[in-house]
């Protein structure tokens, strides 16, 4: 189904607002600011590094800063260099309205390394996307503005239509293809982005965003929910009370896509650092590995199991797991929370996992818009 036929669950007029008001300079949507301002330069200093093709998706959420540089390959990429750092810029959003000066300094910190990747990898055309924590922060567009004005860096705001459909298209690839209809979810730190995709690829480099069916962006995350409900102790009753709290704002989308679970081979894809973490966990890993992860299959009750366990673990405990870690440990429950509610929301044996998303998302788009594979353009 074309994309501006899809079923938008929620008109969010408020975020348009947001949105507008935030908006970086002309150009930054594409990619096309970094490339006329930085790739030139380059070009001179190092003319093979321009010929590399090099593209860059760098994804500044709620809780991540995440980027990824890749090469054209003769299917799909080639992962060149990636960098992620927690570094919590929605920190106290769930309770205020504003990004405190010290999540803005880690920030930059971390901006600042994926800057000087970028420029070491002569990368000739980035889109560099912030979610969630911008969106909602009244100080969103000044910190938009000292980016740009400390590191030369455009980030741009997406709206949550935007986010939704980017982090379909980074992690579509893993959808049975013999399912008739998938629901896809990505679990952030401030919001949490749910498709319904119906029916199968017509082929390999098929935009899938044609098929989602119906979307929503939920105003809730892993950060958000583990400020309004805590996330160091938390009990049986705390735990229903988030899961709670999620299923009433996913009403309106389940409503929608009520008839996506009754699909011939119908299952969920999620991916987060949530689903991740719960995929490591059931596999007994010493060490978190993202090519053991990375297209997993778990069965309801391998997912049931799981949460529990980390349900009935006290918060030492859960930062001792080498899937989890220090940083993570006040914040799984609050993820496996979500979880939760969409499993009740779209009962399903089969849940896949994908350790792939937004930025993979923004690496595909702007290769198809770029011809980069045989037929493979604006499809």
């Amino acid at each position: 189904m074309p994309k501006d036929s899809s079923l938008t669950v929620k008109a969010d007029a408020t975020t348009e607002v947001r949105d507008r008001r935030a908006d970086p300079s002309p150009g930054a949507e594409d990619g096309s600011s970094w490339s006329s301002r930085h790739s030139a330069t380059w070009g001179r200093r190092d003319a093979k590094r321009r010929s590399s093709r090099s593209y860059a998706a760098l994804d500044l959420g709620t809780n991540n800063c995440r980027l990824l540089i890749a090469e054209p390959a003769h299917f799909g990429f080639r992962v060149t260099d990636a960098f992620s750092r927690i570094v919590r810029l929605g920190e106290g959003l769930g309770l205020g309205n504003a990004l405190s000066e010290d999540a803005i300094e880690r920030t930059i910190d971390a901006l600042r390394v994926c800057r000087d990747k970028m420029i070491a990898k002569g990368v000739i055309r980035a889109r560099l996307v912030a979610t969630e924590a911008c969106r909602l922060a009244e100080n969103g567009a000044s910190f938009i503005e000292r980016v740009r004005s400390d590191l030369d860096l455009d980030l741009e705001i997406v709206d949550r239509k935007t986010e939704a459909y980017l982090a379909v298209t980074g992690c579509a690839a893993l959808a049975d293809p013999k399912a008739q209809s998938v629901i896809i979810f990505d679990i952030g730190g401030g919001s949490t982005e749910i498709a319904w995709l119906d029916g199968p690829a017509p082929h390999a480099f098929a935009d899938p965003c044609k098929r989602i069916r119906a979307w929503d962006s939920l105003p809730v995350g892993v950060v958000t929910l583990a400020e309004r409900h805590g996330g160091v102790h938390v009990s049986p009753s705390t735990f229903e009370g988030m899961v709670e709290e999620v299923s009433e704002l996913l009403m309106d989308f389940a409503l929608v896509a009520a008839e996506a679970g009754r699909a011939r081979n119908f299952h969920l894809l999620g991916t987060s650092g949530t689903v991740t973490t719960v995929g490591g966990i059931h596999l007994g890993l010493a060490r978190y590995d993202r090519r053991k992860v990375d297209g997993m299959w778990m069965r309801n009750g391998e997912i049931s199991t799981v949460m529990n366990r980390l349900l009935h673990s006290n918060f030492q405990q859960r930062a001792e797991n080498p899937c989890i870690g220090r940083e993570r440990a006040d914040l799984v429950l609050a993820g496996c929370a979500i979880l939760e509610a969409i499993r009740r929301a779209f009962p399903s044996d089969r849940l896949r996992i994908a350790d792939r998303g937004l930025r993979e998302g923004i690496l595909m788009k702007m290769m198809r818009e770029d011809s980069v594979w045989r037929g493979g353009s604006r499809r």
